[in-house]
């Protein structure tokens, strides 16, 4: 077995750990799915927080500014300007060749020098531990971890670390649990731990619950991680979609019957949280006009589209308010939803990474859930050539009908709050793919070209 390098005894040595790491992290950060600011210079590296959590793994907090940011902690202990992020480093002498392109690098000097680190998140040893950390509640430095008391994890499970794109990383042990490494940290409680514990408590069965968790308190309170039950049958709704246009098969049935489950995910959020008043139309056109404009700025193809799009929005000042302000999931789309046996579930609740955590968890209107999933439905159509319109419409119908049958009220009779939050949506994904994944682009502009000259 390679050998662990021993950093108990140095970590006094070790409070300046970035004249080791920095050089290696700012190289290796924004070559991460997960990294936020790929289209802005790193400027500084930072340490908040380091904790060695067994021999050979630290846990990091590392502030990554950017041009025109400061590193320095604002008053209250909130965090600096710019990123925080979660790092689990593996430190060894020799590491595994196995480990491939977890290695993040050899240290060539400082308290590190002479030694290799790698994402330890690759690492099978690591993320035993870690789920045994996890088993059992307990404190380590800043972090603790805790567990539900009527719902014991057992040990000896094999972990599998999942490749799929995502804004975090995430561990299946035994294809029995998976848990969710947030890697982009804010301060307050992620809503992927407090909104399937809710729904746990109002008896909604469409959210699996949190059975383990871990936080730390330094330099801020935040979440750091949940583990949940995994769902090892389950197939995603995107995958399901995308089979179904591969196979010519209508999808019309489970796009109703994930219109039902959402709109059941809706009630017993209602239930769960404070409800509000309906949305004030005219602060949200500002804040969806807002955004448009910050959208156009950073890609200029949205620019010959802007007034015509700023059209959607202005018509929320004169449309129905529509259903009341209440938590929603936030990024609801197919790939948010799972299919296991003739159920529909809901998972991720994290809500648009991008966005401030205080925005994720306050009230907005359902139907900003509703037209992330019928972006959705646009997005597998036109994944196969030729494109499939009419496929995307029934489906659309099809979830809508399936929502409004079990909510008590259509969305397709909110025309107007419909067209602004789909418009939103799509202004969204337009950012999205032009900093992550640019060959994607051409799917959100379509959209855009159809809402703003259209208005459909």
């Amino acid at each position: 077995m390679p050998k662990t390098a021993s950093l108990r005894p140095s970590l006094t040595r070790l409070a300046e750990p970035m004249e080791s790491l920095g050089g290696l992290l700012r190289d290796w950060l924004p070559r991460q799915r997960w990294f936020a600011g790929k289209d802005r210079p790193v400027t500084e590296l930072g340490l908040l927080s380091m904790t060695e959590l067994f021999p050979g793994c630290l846990h990091l907090l590392v502030h990554a500014g950017h041009a025109g940011h400061t590193g320095v902690p604002s008053p209250g202990g909130a965090p600096p300007a710019g990123d925080c992020y979660q790092l689990l480093l593996g430190v060894r002498e020799h590491p595994s060749p196995r480990l491939g392109r977890a290695l993040i690098g050899r240290v060539q000097d400082g308290p590190l020098a002479g030694l290799t680190v790698y994402d330890a998140l690759h690492d099978p040893r690591s993320a035993q531990l870690l789920l045994d950390r996890l088993r059992h509640p307990g404190t380590a430095g800043p972090l603790r971890f805790d567990c539900h008391p009527d719902q014991p994890v057992p040990g000896g499970l094999v972990p599998r670390l999942l490749d799929a794109e995502q804004s975090n990383s995430s561990l299946v042990y035994g294809d029995e649990y998976i848990l969710k490494v947030f890697r982009r940290i804010q301060p307050g409680v992620n809503p992927d731990l407090e909104v399937p514990g809710a729904l746990a408590r109002q008896g909604c069965h469409r959210v699996p619950a949190p059975v383990a968790w871990f936080q730390t308190k330094h330099p801020f309170k935040a979440t750091l991680g949940v583990l949940q039950p995994y769902l090892r049958d389950a197939s995603d709704g995107w995958t399901l979609a995308l089979h179904a246009l591969a196979a010519g098969d209508d999808f019309t049935a489970q796009a109703r019957a994930l219109g039902a489950a959402t709109a059941e995910v809706h009630l017993a959020l209602a239930s769960a949280f404070p409800v509000g008043e309906p949305g004030e139309n005219g602060r949200t056109a500002a804040a969806m006009t807002e955004r448009l404009a910050a959208a156009a700025h950073c890609v200029p193809a949205l620019q010959p589209y802007v007034p015509g799009l700023r059209t959607a929005f202005a018509a929320l000042t004169t449309c129905d308010a529509g259903p009341p302000a209440q938590r929603i999931h936030g990024d609801l789309h197919l790939g948010q939803v799972l299919r296991a046996g003739r159920e529909w579930f809901v998972i991720d609740f994290e809500g648009e990474p991008s966005r401030p955590l205080s925005e994720r968890r306050s009230a907005h209107s359902p139907v900003r859930d509703i037209a992330g999933m019928l972006r959705s439905f646009d997005y597998a159509a036109r994944q196969r050539r030729p494109w499939r319109p009419e496929w995307a419409r029934r489906c659309r119908e099809a979830y809508c009908a399936g929502y409004a049958a079990r909510a008590g009220w259509d969305p397709r009779k909110k025309h107007g709050l419909l067209r602004a939050y789909e418009t939103d949506r799509a202004v969204y994904e337009v950012l999205y793919e032009a900093r992550h994944r640019p060959d994607w682009l051409p799917v959100p502009m379509a959209a855009i070209e159809r809402l703003a000259v259209r208005g459909d």
